[in-house]
């Protein structure tokens, strides 16, 4: 976390609520990947937190990216497009996954001319690729085990092993060329059992898909990489650990490997800082109501089911209270279970750790805007 110094001379200047990203730690965030996966090309996955300083840093740090939106794909391309015309192709190709396996075929349409690569994991997307981005390379979703990750996908995408080989070979008869495979184990996977087994479910289908005479070279091994949120977190070193051991042991030397890194670059980079606005006592508990909420950088607690604690700069006996967040909604509580000196109005409160589907997911709902965002060391 930056100093409480630079902290105060912040909000000082920009007031609050205020999310404060380091970009050295995406930085170190990016090093750490690459330094225990060596093998693995790191594409963000730009929904963990689009910001454009954020894409500028990865990029520049030598990051592709996975987008799942047109919106998403232009964020990326605005950066990219200072790059001569042919290199710049050539990066979409090579740097850029079109990762959602549903698309309107609007999207479809309008990614044609750049000819990227694109996921599906269903026979009726495949035709709709087909028919309106036809230059485009595809990529097959298996559906693997999410068991004890925060956030589940596999009942949402994903094709049967069983029958991935069979769409492979519709792709080939319609003229399309299955580039890879992909797979993701759910957000922040800290069951580390449903990467061995999605990697093992891969090294199958590839087998399979040689013998039927496909040639795949690409496994994207998605995201699900945790962050560190708490002490029961697992090092990321351990994960890379199994992941190398895993890859040698089940695949051959030229396949190229990508995962799409999100929470792990960004949630660590960011502290949230709000102020206390109301205090009262509820059923002999102390309750403090703060300038952000469930609708601004703390969106996370709804959509991404994840937690974020929070600490007081002030320092005294922590005592067990209640936080709320500013709306008139009663669905706008942070914690009910926070431990907290006693504060007043005007005192500072922050949530570490809150980079990752924070305030991306911010809304202007009971007319309050977003907290403001302040980057340093970009």
């Amino acid at each position: 976390m930056i100093g409480t110094r630079q902290i105060r001379s912040i909000i000082k200047k920009h007031g609050t609520p205020i999310v404060i990203i380091d970009h050295d730690i995406i930085r170190s965030n990016y090093a750490k990947f690459k330094k225990h996966l060596p093998k693995i090309q790191a594409y963000y996955a730009v929904k963990a937190n689009p910001a454009p300083e954020i894409l500028r840093t990865l990029y520049k740090a030598g990051a592709s990216f996975d987008v799942a939106s047109l919106p998403e794909f232009m964020l990326v391309y605005d950066i990219i497009k200072r790059l001569p015309a042919k290199a710049r192709q050539a990066y979409i190709w090579d740097k850029v996954v079109y990762a959602n396996p549903t698309k309107p075929k609007e999207t479809l349409q309008a990614l044609d001319q750049y000819k990227p690569l694109v996921t599906y994991d269903n026979i009726l997307e495949l035709h709709k690729i087909k028919q309106y981005a036809p230059h485009a390379g595809v990529v097959l979703r298996l559906r693997v085990p999410n068991t004890g990750s925060m956030v589940e996908l596999s009942s949402k995408f994903g094709c049967e092993p069983g029958e991935a080989v069979d769409l492979v070979e519709e792709a080939r008869k319609i003229g399309l060329l299955v580039e890879g495979l992909s797979f993701h184990v759910g957000s922040q996977c800290t069951n580390f059992e449903n990467f061995i087994q999605a990697l093992n479910m891969s090294s199958a289908v590839m087998r399979e898909a040689t013998a039927r005479g496909h040639n795949i070279k690409i496994l994207d091994i998605g995201g699900g990489f945790p962050a560190p949120y708490n002490r029961h977190v697992r090092p990321f070193s351990a994960l890379a650990k199994i992941l190398n051991s895993e890859i040698e042991r089940l695949f051959p030397e030229d396949i190229q490997f990508i995962a799409e890194p999100g929470r792990f670059l960004i949630a660590t980079a960011a502290v949230a800082m709000a102020r206390i606005i109301g205090k009262a006592v509820r059923d002999g508990k102390p309750c403090y109501y703060i300038d952000d909420s469930v609708y601004h950088t703390y969106s996370g607690i709804i959509f991404d089911h994840c937690q974020y604690h929070l600490k007081a700069l002030k320092k005294g006996q922590p005592e067990m209270c209640a936080v709320f967040g500013q709306t008139c909604d009663g669905l706008d509580t942070i914690s009910q279970s926070e431990e907290l000196p006693d504060l007043d109005i005007d005192d500072l409160v922050y949530s570490e750790n809150i980079g990752a589907y924070s305030n991306a997911s911010s809304t202007c709902f009971n007319g309050f805007p977003p907290a403001k965002v302040f980057h340093i060391n970009e």
